[in-house]
């Protein structure tokens, strides 16, 4: 069963105990991502994540995985648009250790400025890996065309001169305006002791700071913008964007439907017209992407060289045609199938629910039962599917990204 509920100390706590199972996840769910860091520190909080596994007062780097290992600990991070992330999976008799490992490294992290040093190299790295993947820098830049004016545009992972300007100072008045209580959710899935869990996050998160900082984001107006880069790589990857919706919009699931109908899944339309039967691409999907208050709709393709204007055309023939209400009953049915199909697998493991109750308690402020979602998937209509095909179906909406050997008029292939 769900709970949520805010303890005495201001923190969120959201759970769902799971008898059957013999383990238990711990998540800190932090409401800190890019869209809420100056432009100056671009990735402060992808950097803190990092840093937050370097050592704390009374634990070094290495004590800190050892002491892990030592309860059968798997520990990870992560940081997005909107969130930071930290979470360790354990036995179930190894709960509360779990969460006070969690606490040391959240409270008490030395943020060394030598180990910072280190870690601007590594993250520089991870910029270097991220533009030799054209597949991940191509929707990085999507999402700074499409959300252009927008904190939803800025880099989560930052540049190598803004990582260089973070210094100390500027995490610690960083984690002391954000890693608050009123800005966390303490997310715990699994087998633990429910008699017991206010007093043991109470007792080990307490200690974080209270500020409850205003938190709005502005919406991008969402004007098409272009961009055409040039690198030498086998093929060309190509995206294609149009504004979406935001998580708590009534036709969240309307436009997931759709999506899976487009490009969602190998049975979609994309994936059968412009890999199966033209032989365009090996890789071609549409995304759904949704934050607290905004949201985009994406169509991804990588393709030869020589077939950009080829594959650019084909994804405007399947918009034409989901314009034109061609949606049947079966395409429906079939992709409600195969939404419920992929929600119930995430569940079926303490990792997926962690998320899912942690996610949505964080950004807004409930958490949906399974069967409220199936109900919700249930309930789309083919005109509910006709109504938000007219939001993703007009190419004059659409903001356009390349990178491939040679420069492309994206702006002029949508037009056409």
């Amino acid at each position: 069963m769900i709970k949520t509920k805010t303890l005495d100390c201001g923190i969120r706590l959201a759970t769902e105990k799971i008898p059957h199972v013999q383990s238990v996840i711990t998540g800190v769910w932090v409401h800190a991502g890019a869209v809420f860091e100056p432009a100056s520190k671009a990735g402060i909080s992808h950097f803190i994540e990092h840093m937050m596994f370097k050592g704390t007062e009374k634990r070094s780097a290495k004590q800190i995985a050892d002491d892990i290992d030592k309860i059968g600990g798997i520990s990870n991070a992560f940081t997005g648009k909107e969130t930071t992330g930290y979470y360790v999976k354990t036995l179930d008799s190894n709960f509360e250790k779990s969460v006070e490992i969690l606490s040391d490294m959240l409270l008490c992290s030395r943020f060394d400025r030598e180990e910072m040093d280190k870690e601007r190299n590594v993250i520089c790295e991870e910029i270097k890996m991220i533009e030799d993947a054209p597949e991940d820098d191509v929707h990085d830049i999507i999402c700074e065309q499409i959300f252009h004016g927008s904190a939803l545009a800025k880099s989560v992972i930052g540049t190598p001169s803004t990582l260089k300007s973070i210094s100390r100072n500027a995490i610690m008045a960083y984690l002391a305006d954000s890693y608050t209580r009123e800005n966390i959710v303490v997310s715990v899935a699994g087998n633990f002791d429910e008699d017991r869990i206010d007093e043991i996050v109470t007792k080990y998160f307490s200690g974080l700071p209270s500020n409850a900082p205003g938190r709005e984001v502005s919406k991008s107006e969402g004007l098409p913008r272009f961009r055409s880069k040039v690198k030498d790589i086998e093929q060309s990857h190509i995206c294609l964007a149009t504004k979406g919706l935001p998580l708590y919009d009534d036709d969240y699931y309307s436009l997931a439907l759709l999506n899976n109908i487009t490009g969602g899944s190998m049975n979609s339309r994309l994936f059968q017209n412009i890999r199966e039967q033209k032989g365009l691409a090996y890789s071609v999907y549409s995304s759904s992407s949704s934050f607290r208050d905004d949201g985009f709709f994406n169509i991804y393709a990588a393709v030869g060289h020589d077939k950009v204007r080829k594959a650019v055309e084909a994804i405007l023939e399947e918009l034409r045609l989901l314009g034109d209400s061609s949606v049947t009953e079966d395409e429906l049915s079939t992709a409600k199938e195969q939404m419920k199909g992929s929600y119930t697998f995430g569940l079926e493991s303490v990792n997926g629910r962690m998320f899912s109750i942690g996610k949505n308690y964080l950004l807004l402020g409930k958490v949906f039962t399974p069967e409220e979602v199936i109900a919700r998937i249930n309930a789309v209509t083919l005109d509910d599917i006709r109504r938000v095909a007219h939001m993703v179906t007009d190419p004059n909406t659409y903001s356009g990204a390349v990178i491939g050997r040679r420069r492309h008029d994206i702006r002029k292939m949508l037009s056409a």
